[in-house]
């Protein structure tokens, strides 16, 4: 058998009629850039969030580089967040002058420890970036009082976490700004790049619309120098086709992860599951010791699987000059060694899963 990681091929065949038709209709319009595909699923999306603005673009990188683009972050200002994320977290902190400021995550959900957030905000921090890792929200709630009481901006990097909840909620609620990604792997993906920023301040909202393209309000008048981060209206146009089907998709993958957490031996650690929360697994990801062993031992027997994020952001080659050793943030050095994805999404069979299930209690 043969199982990847993920699949694509599936997803699509699974509404290829309605993916087809959405594409062609866009290419018959010859309407490529903004315009109604791209408005149409901002609208769509905002009720789907329950907030008052989306503005789609290019990536969830430029999403996060726009959010904090009318943060008002300065300088030299210190923007706080954790070193299990991808780089693009912290890439857009560099690229408008901020200081990156890392704190450890707690080990049993792999999100930023809410106590030494707390602990860890200075006169200089201006703003924090809760990361929603693996289809899962932290405790939001908490964190939102964090930024109030320090008066500081609150962005969710919500790029795994489409449709994810905490105490009902989902991104965008209690940040001031939440930003998406569209990868095509992720739960509500597109068929190359895009992301989107969502929020309900009106200021902040129409700030990105103007910034997202070219700094302009009419086809010639430009407000600021802004950039070509548009959203492309066939992407749009495919997401706005998926989006319905996302709450069912949402749905099979916690049945799957329900499987594997009940069928799984006793040596597998699995996901950790908050009170409050309701965790939508972009990634199943496992715990062992043994997780190289495990990785290679899969692969021969056909099953896809990979390591999310096999070396923590402190420790990367970029970030020499922050000066960071090994046993600065040990929890998530620790997770660098032992997490393990294995294959999950919607399209996933009875028979893939316990394929899967029983090479893995095999191998113990």
């Amino acid at each position: 058998m043969n199982i990847p990681l993920v699949d694509l091929k599936a997803n699509y065949l699974s509404i290829k009629k309605e993916i087809d038709s959405a594409i062609q209709e866009v290419i018959e319009n010859s309407s490529f850039i903004m315009g109604k595909y791209v408005k149409k699923f901002e609208e769509n999306f905002a009720r789907f969030c329950k907030v008052k603005h989306v503005v789609g673009c290019s990536s969830g990188t430029t999403a996060l580089h726009l959010a904090l683009l009318v943060s008002g972050i300065s300088k030299g200002d210190e923007v706080i967040t954790v070193p299990n994320t991808f780089i693009a977290t912290t890439e857009c902190i560099s690229y408008i002058g901020g200081r990156i400021k890392f704190v450890d995550v707690d080990p049993e959900a792999a999100l930023i420890n809410v106590e030494k957030l707390e602990k860890s905000v200075t006169p200089k921090t201006k703003a924090i970036i809760a990361v929603h890792l693996y289809g899962q929200m932290p405790d939001m709630q908490r964190i939102r009082e964090i930024a109030d009481d320090h008066q500081l901006l609150l962005i969710e990097d919500a790029a795994q976490a489409h449709a994810a909840e905490w105490n009902r909620h989902q991104p965008g609620y209690y940040g001031d700004v939440a930003t998406f990604s569209f990868f095509p792997a992720k739960n509500l993906g597109c068929f190359g790049d895009g992301g989107a920023v969502v929020t309900n301040d009106d200021d902040l909202g129409e700030k990105v619309r103007i910034l997202v393209n070219h700094g302009r309000i009419t086809k010639y008048e430009h407000l600021v120098e802004g950039y070509n981060y548009r959203l492309d209206a066939l992407q749009a146009s495919i997401l706005d086709a998926k989006l319905p089907y996302l709450p069912k998709w949402i749905e099979m993958r916690r049945k799957h992860a329900a499987f594997y957490n009940e069928s799984l031996p006793e040596e597998v650690g699995r996901p950790f599951e908050a009170m409050g929360a309701k965790h939508v697994y972009y990634m199943y990801v496992i715990r062992v010791s043994k997780r190289d062993e495990l990785m290679s031992y899969l692969k021969e027997h056909g099953i896809g699987c990979g390591i999310h994020y096999p070396i923590p952001l402190h420790l990367q080659p970029a970030y020499k000059n922050l000066g960071f050793t090994q046993g600065s943030f040990p929890v998530s050095e620790t997770l660098a060694k032992e997490m393990l994805s294995i294959p999950l999404y919607p399209e996933l069979t009875e028979e893939q899963l316990t394929y899967i299930v029983d090479n893995i209690k095999q191998f113990f």
